[in-house]
């Protein structure tokens, strides 16, 4: 992991089976966007999170493209269905072909 990008994310510990469930994510990135110059009149490279998913039990829940406007470490709340017990598993993809993936279980009680 690149020093500094570091996922959170918040998802319940259970729902009831077909209940619909809020999840939470922010990543830490400075999202450099490419277009602002260092104290020497360099361009600095565009350096963004560009894409974000989240999938449970393998299906896919959210595909996010995301382009240099985005705000440093973006924040994505969602809703989801839970139609069982599983996993979510959240990835964040870099401009430097970084991946951050994060994994978070979810019971039905």
């Amino acid at each position: 992991m690149a020093s500094g990008v570091k996922p959170r994310v918040k998802v319940p510990k259970s729902a009831s089976a077909g209940e619909v469930v809020t999840l939470k994510t922010l990543i830490s990135h400075p999202m450099e966007s490419g277009q602002r110059k260092d104290k020497d009149g360099n361009v600095i490279p565009r350096s963004i999170i560009n894409r974000f998913t989240c999938d449970f039990n393998g299906q896919n829940v959210i595909d996010v493209k995301m382009e240099p406007a985005i705000s440093t470490n973006p924040y994505f709340e969602f809703e989801a269905l839970v139609p069982e017990a599983g996993e979510f598993t959240f990835t964040w993809y870099d401009d430097d072909g970084s991946t951050y993936t994060d994994t978070k279980p979810i019971e039905i009680v």
